[in-house]
């Protein structure tokens, strides 16, 4: 993959997250991320979520936690469905096989690209 421009890096402070592309791509409290759009639960767009206090990305549909360094979920989803047995478990544990797709995140001269 080609670099590709996410913005200036004023287009992206903290806390903010934005699509580009496959890829929602975000500002982790000055920890720039990029990771694959659809949330493993049931698909909702990641671009769509927000950056919790420990800079994890939170799905905006039922609020499965990704960690962002790594692309695993590190909680399931939330609401009525945190009370299914075992939901949590399987979804983390799906995202140590499946985790999300991550590509680099690049500053140069106060313009932000994603890939190579």
């Amino acid at each position: 993959m080609s670099a590709q421009r996410v913005g200036t890096v004023s287009d992206l402070p903290p806390g903010k997250v934005i699509g580009v592309g496959r890829y929602a791509v975000g500002n982790a409290y000055g920890n720039y991320f990029a990771v694959t759009r659809r949330c493993r639960h049931l698909g909702a767009d990641l671009a769509g979520g927000a950056i919790d206090d420990t800079g994890c990305l939170v799905c905006p549909w039922h609020q499965s936690t990704y960690d962002v360094m790594t692309g695993r979920m590190v909680r399931g989803p939330q609401g009525v469905l945190a009370k299914v047995p075992g939901l949590d478990f399987s979804y983390r544990m799906l995202t140590r096989v499946l985790p999300l797709g991550r590509t680099r995140v690049t500053e140069r001269d106060g313009e932000l690209y994603i890939g190579d």
